[in-house]
């Protein structure tokens, strides 16, 4: 089993899930964004810049919302999905789905929002609606 990848910003979630995906830790994922460490401090990443990034590392993806019709889609290793924004993820979340888990870069939050006592990990379950899909 893949170790999971502990988000290192505070709207680092989908750098670390790209870094999962590629299997490179979250400081070679960042590098791999532009104005990475700035966006993953202020304002996050888009479905749309983690596509760009994988297609560079010749990863043949694309990013769609998520109807009734792609819905079972999500449930295929390495494909990720953005939670929508809510009380909970007020930012919104990514995570990756890998062998029936989900892959979550700050498994402890909220209980944690201090971002040096993050802690990734494995879940079930996730605790939000997905929104967009990137397979």
């Amino acid at each position: 089993m893949k170790e999971p990848v502990i988000q290192k910003d505070i709207l680092g979630c989908g750098i670390a899930c790209t870094a999962f995906v590629l299997g490179i830790n979250y400081k070679n994922a960042l590098r791999l964004f532009p104005d990475g460490r700035q966006k993953a401090k202020q304002k996050g990443f888009i479905c749309k810049e983690i596509v760009g990034v994988l297609k560079k590392q010749n990863i043949s993806v694309h990013y769609k919302y998520i109807n009734k019709k792609i819905r079972r889609k999500i449930y295929r290793d390495n494909v990720i999905v953005f939670i929508k924004r809510s009380k909970k993820y007020p930012f919104g979340h990514y995570l990756v789905r890998y062998k029936n888990l989900w892959m979550d870069p700050w498994i402890n939050f909220p209980e944690n929002k201090n971002i040096k006592k993050t802690v990734s990990g494995f879940r079930k379950r996730l605790l939000g609606r997905p929104i967009y899909v990137i397979f």
